[in-house]
């Protein structure tokens, strides 16, 4: 039975204005899940209208410990709804339940809860003053909400990438319209449903579906009473809408792509880094954007590695998502697979030695239209193949060796982006040594994915521009005035 995905605008579920829907599909097998309302440029304007009225209604009048605790409510309440956010969420993406029920919905609730604690213990600022008459002045700093903030999603971790940052968001006072990736409206919509039950005011947590150009990110980013655009998603569509927000002088907060290196000296513990990197490499069907498609061995350990990573890659389950011994599930879409498979057969078409994988697995009759692919490993092209140089957002990597220090740390370092990296190594000196040489916003040792949500995220060069996280996000879902008082 396929459903409705509605848009929600100031409190109500509804349809678009001009009537258009499109289908959502499950990657799974490609049955109908159902028809998603498309907005029009009426329907966001509404939304954001409905968002501008929210930040001079009730929601204004919040405290911040008020608006904190509604904001644990709305955490409590997708922890007590989490069997439905959890289909959903499986539905529309496929991944397996071992991944979606341990990170995916929990992480969608606890960024609610981290930012409503954030936001009660900020620091202000307080600085006296001497003045040429001696009498002296106070300088304190005031935050107050930047207002209305485009939340433009991707479809990897629908849920958990939405609230990380529609949490800060409200948590700072502001109010939003969210546009999740056309790939994936399910648990945006529903959370529509959870504001509503716990009381958020109608007008603070808008959702509007569509597409990009022509439709409604396009609508929603160059809308002129948006005040700020936060986006996740490919390096390309930050640059259209970094060129949107420029008229009107809007901020934006940009995480983008990028092509992580993981280095793995020869004294790591090598099981360790062969888990770590099964995980940063296959995780999601390698569809993160922190994820290692790019594997740098040291060479006393290179034939080992590679022999051991493909080991794990060969041994890989799919099938049913509600199994938990499944461990992968499909791409997003069959034409997001055609796009990984044209890298796949580029990466022979340039010489590489296929150690594992390549192709498509065979998950038998019930799931034979999903987008399935195998984890695939290579070894053997050029530093400037476009397999080791592009991203490609599969679960795929390339494995080169290495001899030296500063020849990994230039390897690493060649690349337009400036995301993530891993190290792996026993030596604690050069772990140090060697994070704080490499050009990324965030580098892992001897782990990968551990976080901190207080900590800074966010990419460097073509990566991205800001950083979220903690009292990070602040400083974009904020303006900051500091007021002089002469004593």
């Amino acid at each position: 039975m396929s459903t409705d995905f509605f848009n929600f605008i100031d409190g109500v579920h509804r349809p678009g204005s001009d009537g258009r829907t499109f289908e959502n599909r499950t990657p799974l097998d490609g049955t109908l899940i159902g028809m998603v309302h498309e907005a029009s440029a009426a329907d966001v304007d509404a939304a954001v209208g409905a968002a501008r009225a929210a930040l001079a209604g009730p929601w204004a009048g919040l405290t911040t410990a008020e608006r904190s605790d509604l904001l644990h409510a709305v955490a409590d309440e997708i922890d007590r709804r989490s069997d439905e956010f959890l289909a959903a969420e499986i539905a529309d993406t496929g991944k397996p339940v071992s991944i979606a029920s341990h990170i995916d919905i929990p992480r969608g609730a606890a960024n609610f809860r981290v930012f409503a604690d954030v936001v009660k213990n900020v620091p202000g600022e307080f600085f006296p003053m001497p003045t040429p008459d001696g009498a002296g002045a106070l300088n304190y700093g005031l935050r107050r909400p930047k207002g209305v903030i485009a939340v433009v999603c991707p479809w990897n971790l629908p849920l958990l990438l939405m609230t990380w940052k529609v949490g800060p968001a409200l948590a700072c006072g502001n109010a939003v319209v969210v546009k999740p990736s056309e790939e994936t409206p399910a648990t945006a919509t529903l959370l529509g449903e959870v504001m509503n039950a716990v009381g958020v005011p109608a007008g603070v947590y808008n959702v509007v579906h569509g597409f990009g150009p022509g439709s409604a990110g396009e609508f929603l980013t160059t809308h002129p009473d948006v005040d700020g655009i936060t986006f996740t998603g490919e390096t390309r569509t930050g640059e259209a809408i970094m060129a949107a927000a420029s008229k009107g002088v809007r901020s934006v907060s940009l995480e983008m792509g990028g092509k992580n290196p993981g280095i793995v000296f020869a004294d790591a513990d090598l099981s360790d880094a062969v888990a770590g990197t099964v995980r940063s490499a296959f995780a999601n069907t390698g569809q993160v954007c922190l994820g290692t498609e790019r594997v740098y061995v040291e060479r006393p350990v290179f034939d080992e590695f590679v022999e051991r990573l493909a080991a794990e890659a060969t041994a890989t389950t799919f099938g049913d998502p509600f199994d938990p011994l499944t461990q992968m599930g499909p791409l997003i879409s069959n034409e997001h697979r055609e796009k990984v498979l044209r890298y796949y057969r580029q990466a022979v078409d340039d010489g590489a030695t296929v150690v594992t994988g390549g192709g498509v697995p065979d998950v038998g009759d019930r799931y034979a239209k999903g987008a399935w692919i195998e984890p695939t490993v290579w070894t053997g092209l050029a530093d400037d193949s476009a397999v080791v140089t592009e991203e490609i957002f599969g679960p795929c990597c390339h494995v080169r060796p290495f001899d030296t220090e500063d020849e990994v740390v230039a390897l690493a370092n060649d690349t337009p982006y400036g995301l993530a990296a891993t190290v792996w190594t026993t030596d604690v000196g050069r772990a140090h040594r060697v994070a704080s040489r490499l050009e990324v916003g965030l580098c892992w040792v001897n782990s990968w994915f551990l976080r901190d949500l207080r900590t800074a995220f966010g990419g460097m060069k073509h990566s991205g521009i800001g950083r979220e996280g903690g009292v990070h996000s602040l400083e974009f879902y904020t303006e900051s005035t500091n007021v002089c008082v002469k004593i």
